[in-house]
């Protein structure tokens, strides 16, 4: 059985209101899923869900090919890593991680060796004596995962545990998750409003909005191809622009964005004329250069525009550039020559350059 977690159909409410409205996904054996959206989405209702700390109104929760409504979540085989490590204070590092397989009454003489196996497993050789106050953040984190795994459970769950860390200990701790996570296949859920730490952890993401899955898809298909106006403006760092249609062609349109007419991908929609479109492009893929450019063979469309913001980022600059022909618009975009360290001031003029496959179309107001 490659499935290890399905869910059907799945809705739950709070009063009035729908946290989670008909869920449907599925996640292989071994793979890494991360549900992703804005604070109130319905990510972690549905998480509550697969863990059993909620029940949902309507539907059905299999885990390794078992209907698990009426199971409580401590007999399902289920590991958690909570954003509140909720780490045992009066416990060493190692007591924390034995915790579990005393509860589960694994063999007495097995636990020892297992902890040592799970404190090498998270790089923390050495340290089973410490309790928690005399670990640091990263270390905490690295105990409270081993003590979700060392029990082995069919599913491990990670409700948002990095958002407390510092930026530079949270990229190292992304990595530690994925590290972990492979070396020992365990199928694991990932609940996060970060966007990139959903891209770079995950096998599979899905994005929610309002309690409905907008989109689920591998990383790479979720932001090279995203199904709607809310998935584009979540993922990267996006501008969106106003327009109508004026041309239609097999795979693309025209349209009328202000004073000017782009061409844009309709990602296999057909878009009638005159409809109004919501088009959104990434940062990474607008050029910006010096505004006496000739930028005809190298790019679809061209727009001059004045310097309104630059950010320095270090790797990057990050641009916002007003864009009169585009009744006014702000386009956001990074420098893509860094090695001339050729920064544009403020209020200079430039002109933009993109092409048509890297401007989404949708049809207005396309949110589920």
């Amino acid at each position: 059985m490659d499935q290890m977690v399905e869910i059907v159909d799945v809705s739950k409410s709070f009063d009035k209101v729908r946290a989670v409205k008909s869920a449907n996904l599925s996640l292989q054996r071994g793979d890494f899923l991360t549900i992703v959206g804005p604070s109130g989405c319905g990510k972690t209702t549905l998480l509550r869900m697969i863990a059993g700390f909620d029940a949902p109104d309507t539907g059905k929760i299999r885990i390794n090919g078992r209907e698990v409504e009426n199971t409580p979540a401590h007999k399902r085989s289920i590991g958690m890593v909570f954003q509140k490590l909720a780490l045992f204070p009066h416990m060493s590092a190692a007591e924390n991680i034995a915790y579990p397989l005393k509860m589960r009454r694994f063999q007495f003489d097995t636990i020892p060796d297992l902890v040592e196996k799970y404190l090498h497993l998270v790089k923390l050789d050495g340290l089973g004596k410490r309790y928690p106050h005399e670990l640091s953040g990263g270390q905490q984190q690295r105990v409270a995962i081993a003590r979700a795994l060392s029990f082995s459970p069919d599913l491990l769950l990670l409700d948002e545990p990095l958002s407390a860390l510092d930026r530079k200990l949270r990229n190292e701790m992304q990595l530690e998750f994925r590290r972990i996570q492979q070396e020992l296949g365990v199928t694991t859920i990932n609940v996060t409003h970060d966007q990139r730490e959903a891209l770079i952890m995950s096998d599979q993401i899905v994005v929610m909005n309002e309690g409905i899955i907008q989109q689920a898809g591998t990383p790479v298909d979720m932001y090279r191809n995203p199904e709607n106006m809310f998935v584009a403006n979540f993922i990267g760092v996006t501008s969106m622009l106003k327009g109508v249609v004026c041309g239609s062609g097999k795979n693309s349109v025209s349209v009328k964005i202000g004073d000017a007419t782009v061409t844009a991908r309709a990602n296999g929609e057909e878009i009638a004329i005159d409809a109004a479109v919501d088009c959104a492009i990434r940062a990474e893929q607008i050029r910006i250069m010096d505004i006496d450019s000739n930028v005809g063979d190298d790019f679809d469309n061209a727009v001059d525009g004045i310097i309104k913001q630059r950010i320095f980022e270090g790797d990057r600059v990050l641009y916002a550039v007003q864009a009169d022909e585009l009744g006014g618009a702000m386009l956001h975009l990074f420098d893509h020559d860094p090695n001339s360290h050729n920064e544009y001031p403020i209020n200079q003029r430039v002109k933009l350059g993109w092409n048509s496959r890297d401007l989404f179309a949708f049809p207005a107001e396309t949110v589920k």
